[in-house]
């Protein structure tokens, strides 16, 4: 009985291990998605005070609305990518109108685009002596952009992205994690994707 109840024991302390890890790694899946939307939110943001500028634009040049304002997406919940056969149709709709109307314009920009959260980040770590964490990175980014919202977990997300790039190196000093910027020589010698 008793070697019955010990691997009863190990199998259970096997499962709980099992489920702990799993959870473990759907939280860590969880933060980064959500980094990713807070990255794309910053994005969409972005594109919409550009746009705002645009019509302003066009509205002082006198030139006739010809194409539709996009619809307010404050705060809006973003769908998964399914299709269905009407919205397929609607699609193949839409294309066909596009194509009766010709080609479409492309519209010059009328004021400087912002630079991108990686550019950002990138051009703070080039300035930067020392290694800087994520945290370090964002406040010192959120002081000089206070125009922007930027997380610090969408920081640490852009920073593993530069790393995985090799645009960035990642050194860790005990529990935390520091970046600092690759030298431009050293960029120019790594081989181009």
């Amino acid at each position: 009985m008793s070697e019955s109840t010990t691997h009863s024991t190990e199998l259970t302390s096997q499962y709980i291990s099992q489920v702990t890890n799993d959870l473990d790694r759907n939280v860590k899946e969880q933060e980064r998605i959500k980094a990713e939307l807070g990255s794309l939110q910053d994005q969409l943001n972005t594109l919409q005070q550009d746009h705002a500028v645009l019509v302003s634009v066009r509205q002082a040049l006198g030139v006739p609305a010809s194409s539709p304002e996009p619809t307010d997406t404050e705060g809006a919940v973003v769908p998964s990518p399914r299709k269905t056969a009407s919205h397929a149709a609607d699609a193949g709709r839409q294309t066909k109108k596009a194509t009766a109307r010709g080609p479409r314009r492309k519209e010059t920009p009328a004021k400087t685009a912002q630079p991108t959260l990686v550019d950002l980040i990138h051009q703070h770590l080039t300035e930067q002596k020392e290694p800087r964490s994520a945290a370090e990175i964002a406040e010192a980014l959120r002081q000089t952009h206070t125009e922007r919202a930027i997380d610090t977990k969408v920081v640490r997300t852009t920073l593993e992205n530069l790393v995985a790039k090799s645009r960035a190196h990642r050194t860790k000093q005990g529990h935390s994690v520091l970046y600092t910027a690759v030298n431009t020589q050293e960029q120019t010698a790594a081989p181009q994707d």
